[in-house]
């Protein structure tokens, strides 16, 4: 769907974080079905560990460290990893239902000991041209957090691994409360490259639309209108469950997370400033395609127009001549058929003349 050309970008300003330049070159090729895969990453101001663990509860053998853990699933159609995880966090049979159906609407939810966050994560998917909207959910406790993404694998979390690898910024030294904000920033801050290649497509479709509209473009516009539609669905519950997230009193979450948190949500509310303007967009594309077409039939009207009103004195003159009456004096004149036709040469070119100093074609 979306072309890469140089013009001007919809939006303005985008948040240019380390994790929006790293999204940008992610490989989102999905995977099979039966791909499963748990990373682990447990760290703390000085010390750091990754892993790739076999099973869930491995994670067991970190639990009594004075560490903050992350891990990290790709797969929720795996019965055997959920379960393990239902009971070494003691999970309610809802969130359960949640993480295993794919397409459940954003949310938040405070279980005291634990808050569980789902959203949706976006992906450009290049193989294809089109736009991967994933499940992702979050389990949050003091000291651990877990993430779930479907059976692809790809995500827009290498930033926050390299940050965590490298001892960059303060995530190594602050609790998981400010490692699931470094992951939901993630996911808000690769929006807006999304939705900027979204409004350069606007933009090439708007000239396109000007210069040449056909019916390929009207269908262009109808599917990028569903696109948008189906990303506003995605975007605007997010705005919610931030807030939410900010909002709740809760013990996992501290004061000065909340800072950071903040900064998310007022991100996630330009998200869907630029999103109604793209929608405001698409709808002023489709007055220009019925102008553009109005206006090219305009055009073919005229220069119709113009032929026939040159047509008509020169059908005038034939007809005139085609009566065959006898007595007509101009029928027994020797320079009669070219002089005949010399007028309607005059009148033809006389005629072009003036349509085209009164710039009607």
């Amino acid at each position: 769907m979306f072309n890469k050309t140089k013009q001007k970008k919809l939006v303005e300003n985008p948040v240019k974080s380390e994790c929006a330049l790293h999204a940008a070159t992610l490989n989102t090729a999905g995977k099979p079905g039966d791909y499963v895969k748990i990373t682990l990453f447990s760290y703390s101001e000085d010390k750091f560990e990754e892993k790739e663990l076999k099973e869930v509860r491995e994670y067991l053998d970190y639990k009594e460290k004075k560490s903050i853990s992350w891990i990290n699933i790709d797969g929720v159609h795996d019965h055997k990893i959920i379960k393990d995880v239902e009971e070494m966090l003691g999970l309610h049979p809802l969130v359960i239902e949640d993480l295993t159906n794919t397409s459940q609407r954003p949310k938040y939810e405070d279980f005291g000991d634990y808050i569980f966050i789902l959203l949706k994560m976006l992906e450009d998917n290049k193989e294809r041209n089109e736009i991967d909207i994933e499940q992702v959910s979050l389990i949050i406790t003091k000291d651990l957090v877990v993430s779930f993404q479907e059976d692809k694998e790809g995500d827009v979390f290498e930033c926050i691994r390299d940050r965590i690898r490298n001892n960059r910024g303060k995530i190594r030294a602050l609790k998981a409360d400010y490692l699931a904000y470094s992951l939901i920033d993630a996911i808000v801050d690769y929006c807006f490259s999304i939705l900027e290649k979204i409004g350069e497509t606007i933009e090439e479709m708007e000239t396109d639309i000007i210069k040449d509209p056909d019916i390929k473009t009207i269908e262009s516009i109808h599917k990028l209108k569903r696109e948008i539609t189906y990303l506003r669905r995605s975007i605007w519950p997010l705005r919610d469950v931030i807030n939410e997230f900010l909002r709740e009193e809760s013990s996992i979450v501290s004061e000065s997370s909340k800072v950071f948190i903040r900064d998310v949500y007022n991100h996630t509310v330009q998200l869907i400033d630029i999103i109604e303007t793209c929608r405001d967009m698409v709808t002023v594309l489709l007055d220009i395609y019925v102008t553009s077409i109005n206006n090219k039939l305009n055009e073919i009207m005229k220069v119709l127009a113009v032929i026939a009103t040159i047509f008509m004195p020169l059908s005038f003159i034939a007809s005139l001549y085609g009566m065959n009456f006898k007595y007509m004096p101009e029928l027994g004149w020797h320079f009669g058929y070219p002089m005949a036709l010399t007028i309607m040469a005059v009148i033809f070119i006389s005629m072009l003349v003036y349509f085209k100093t009164k710039k009607w074609f």
